[in-house]
């Protein structure tokens, strides 16, 4: 049997990335996003849930991000989930779910107005440099969720 594992998710920074190194050299960036669903009830009344998500992105992708992304930031994080476990600080032994990220984009004007300059970047790939000029656009589609029928 095949399995997939591959998320996409579009949501707002919660607070300012954190970037420390690996004793490799690496970069490694975590920031957390918050993606808000808006929807009515079948009574016809608003409701509203949050959904808290922590990334990690790696390498240059992760420079690039701890220099780029702020609180309050819309970002597109694609990549994949994994469940790590770990132990508390009060002992207890917890578990946690996180996107692994392959990429990232920055998603609405930049903060301030004006759009995006064109020396501010977008994520590139994992193993190749940005693109000179700065972002690529995305080369599928995003699926849309809206129900049908």
């Amino acid at each position: 049997m095949s399995t997939y594992n591959r998320i996409i998710l579009i949501g707002n920074l919660t607070r300012d990335p954190e970037l420390r190194y690996l004793p490799s050299g690496k970069g490694v960036c975590n920031i957390r996003l918050a993606a808000t669903e808006r929807y009515r009830t079948a009574a016809g009344e608003p409701r509203e849930e949050t959904l808290f998500v922590d990334a990690v992105i790696f390498g240059k992708q992760a420079e690039t991000a701890s220099t780029y992304l702020k609180k309050g930031r819309s970002v597109l994080v694609e990549g994949r989930l994994r469940v790590r476990d770990f132990e508390g600080r009060d002992g207890t032994k917890r578990r946690a779910v996180e996107i692994i990220a392959n990429r990232w984009q920055f998603i609405g004007p930049r903060e301030g107005g004006g759009g995006r300059p064109a020396a501010e970047p977008a994520a590139e790939p994992a193993a190749e440099p940005a693109p000179p000029g700065g972002a690529e656009p995305i080369d599928e589609p995003m699926p849309s969720f809206e129900e049908e029928g």
